[in-house]
């Protein structure tokens, strides 16, 4: 069993930037992958980030060369950098770590962007 808790969200203005934090409550070295979803309202959850075991990572679409996804394996800790943010990148943000089948998800964090 493994707790995620994600931290960092907020509003910011348009062009502006965030760096969100998801902690486990143990060693994430294991995990097959990691990523970050995102759910705006009315809409479903969609996978922005996602970073795996080997290093590789993915990135939806609409935030390719805007956000980067990172590990700190001793921290226990994941983050998504996120720049040149958008009014459309409003929405709740998930974390969610893979571990050997089972799936793990944080509560979320607000992030608005709005002038």
């Amino acid at each position: 069993q493994v707790q995620l808790v994600e931290s960092g969200g907020g509003l910011v203005q348009p062009g502006g930037s965030l760096r969100l934090s998801c902690a486990a409550s143990r060693s994430i070295f294991s995990f097959n992958a990691m990523g970050w979803y995102r759910q705006a309202p009315g809409k479903e959850r969609e996978l922005v980030a996602a970073r795996f075991f080997g290093g590789s990572t993915k990135y939806a679409d609409s935030v390719k060369g805007r956000f980067t996804i990172s590990r700190d394996n001793a921290k226990n800790t994941m983050y998504l950098q996120m720049n040149s943010l958008k009014p459309e990148d409003t929405a709740v943000y998930y974390c969610k770590g893979d571990d050997s089948g089972r799936a793990y998800w944080g509560q979320g964090t607000q992030v608005t962007v709005s002038s």
